[in-house]
């Protein structure tokens, strides 16, 4: 027999074995391990979403410029560079502890000891007037990302041992429930809580009394959730040894890093890293921008969040009607269905902030009337929908690409590959749309305001410094025919890939003696 047709009788024997082995999903049994991966999920969301909150918070004191946000956005950089030291967490742990446990555990304590850290200076970091320390901003919040990341990783690969075998598709719910509503704590809740006009206009709360709780009380309160939630997991919470998962190959850091070199020179995992890399190109511009635009317009940011909090709900509740499509044999069909219509709900932005001056003031004072909210929380609602979507059929396609003997390295490939793509993109398009506007002195047309200088001077002879182009629409018309292009050329190629046997993504490498029915599923070609 050819080598050729041996490949084949292997491939299709996997095929066959595969199919007779497919059990349905029934969380029977596995209800405490769902519920303690979202858990896990929500430590990891929450300093996501206070990366989320403290550009818009520093927006609204109009101290900073595009350019600070697009340095304080590298602060969520560690989740594109945490497949540097995903092999060595997925290769180094203590038996005795557990193979996911020897890291969650220092990880999540370090992590609520920093918080509480911070906690202690952020009054000094973020005053209520004045300048921010925006460096240490961005050290701190880099430092717990890089923790948050590592945690992700161990997650990630702990997710797919933790649930059964035939249950591993809710790793995807747990991972887009649990990392949502982490978000939503750290963003929507933090804003509004520590805010002053949110107390105060719907709470009557005297003016000058602060938020319902300082930031200070916040960071306390969520750094010492974490060492709670994590000495529980230590106590509690046992981990099955290691060599007794299906499949276990026990593999040594040098063994994993090859094996992450060996996963890269599949000819369709290159592709398929081009692909994610660029797939959220087209949205970054309204994704990352369109928030603090609507700030700069007049729009208060509690507006925004009480808009985004009705938006969680909906993430919340939309897994228990999706799940049976995202759990499906080909989750990125519905993927690729909504891509066009998201691109074209980009527009709704433009259209939105565009008209938003007009709608909104009124002889120079800001008045918001009740249908804007509603105009507003249409786009904003009907974008996150579709983007929440998207993102939980990708997911589903992640787990069912990756080996469970290597779940952390395969997991955070993917996602890594997903996010590096977003975070420079969306460092490069804060960048962008402060290099393609142009202001003017509002008494002077000559006066170009695009140094210091000229700013100081316009301001002495009693005029502003006005946008005369804004970048942000130039940037949009950008991203848009990327976005197209993308869905042109990636269209069919990703297709073809979620039809491939799971055998077409895995490795060859040393097995141990014993062999399992499933193990023979994982047979590369």
């Amino acid at each position: 027999m050819t080598e050729s047709n041996r490949n084949r009788v292997d491939r299709d024997g996997c095929e066959r074995t595969c199919k007779s082995t497919f059990e349905k999903p029934n969380l029977n049994g596995d209800r405490l391990n769902f519920y303690l991966l979202i858990i896990l999920y929500i430590i990891q969301g929450i300093p996501v979403g206070l990366s989320g909150a403290l550009p818009i918070i520093l927006q609204s004191k109009k101290m900073v410029t595009y350019e600070d946000q697009a340095a304080f956005s590298i602060s969520l950089w560690p989740y594109s560079m945490k497949l540097i030291w995903a092999p060595i967490v997925d290769a180094l742990y203590v038996k005795r502890i557990g193979r996911r446990k020897s890291w969650l555990i220092p990880l999540q304590f370090l992590m609520g000891v920093l918080v509480l850290y911070i906690a202690s200076n952020i009054d000094n970091w973020l005053p209520e007037s004045g300048k921010p320390n925006l460096k240490m901003l961005i050290i701190v919040v880099f430092v717990v990302n890089i923790l948050s990341a590592t945690q992700d990783i161990v997650v990630d690969g702990w997710a797919l041992t933790m649930l059964k075998k035939k249950n591993v598709g809710y790793a995807s719910t747990c991972n887009s429930v649990g990392v949502p509503f982490g978000m939503f704590l750290g963003s929507v809740c933090f804003t509004l809580i520590v805010s002053e006009q949110f107390n105060v206009t719907y709470f009557r709360a005297v003016p000058g009394a602060g938020g319902l709780l300082t930031m200070k009380s916040y960071l306390y309160g969520y750094g010492t959730a974490i060492l709670v939630i994590t000495s529980i997991v230590a106590i509690f919470k046992k981990e099955k040894d290691s060599r007794l998962e299906e499949g276990h190959v026990n593999i040594n850091v040098f063994q994993n890093y090859k094996l992450l070199w060996d996963i890269l020179k599949l000819p369709q995992i290159r592709i398929l890293a081009v692909a994610l890399m660029t797939t959220r190109i087209g949205f970054t511009a309204t994704d990352s921008v369109s928030n603090l635009k609507l700030i700069d317009a007049g729009v208060s940011k509690e507006n925004i969040m009480i808009i985004t909090s009705a938006l969680y709900i909906i993430k919340l509740i939309m897994p228990i009607f999706v799940s049976k499509y995202v759990t499906g044999p080909k989750p990125m069909s519905y993927f690729l269905k909504i891509t066009p219509f998201r691109l074209l709900w980009c527009i709704s932005y433009v259209v939105l902030i565009y008209y938003t001056p007009s709608l909104i003031r009124k002889d120079g004072l800001v008045a918001v009337p009740i249908y804007y909210n509603f105009i507003m929380g249409l786009v904003l609602i009907s974008n996150e929908m579709l983007s929440f979507f998207m993102l939980l059929t990708l997911f589903a396609f992640f787990c069912r690409l990756s080996d469970p003997r290597f779940g952390g390295t395969y997991m955070t490939l993917f996602n890594t590959f997903f996010y590096l793509g977003f975070l420079l993109s969306n460092t490069l398009v804060l960048k962008l749309v402060d290099f393609f506007t142009f202001r003017k002195c509002s008494n002077n047309d000559l006066n170009s305001c695009s140094a210091p200088d000229l700013k100081n001077l316009c301001k002495e002879n009693g005029g502003s410094c006005v946008i005369s182009v804004d970048g942000y629409y130039i940037v949009v018309f950008m991203s848009l025919i990327v976005g197209f292009v993308w869905y042109g050329v990636f269209r069919n190629i990703i297709k073809k890939y979620q039809s491939l046997s799971i055998s077409h993504w895995m490795i060859n490498i040393k097995r141990p003696t014993a062999q399992t029915a499933v193990e023979s599923c994982l047979i590369p070609t």
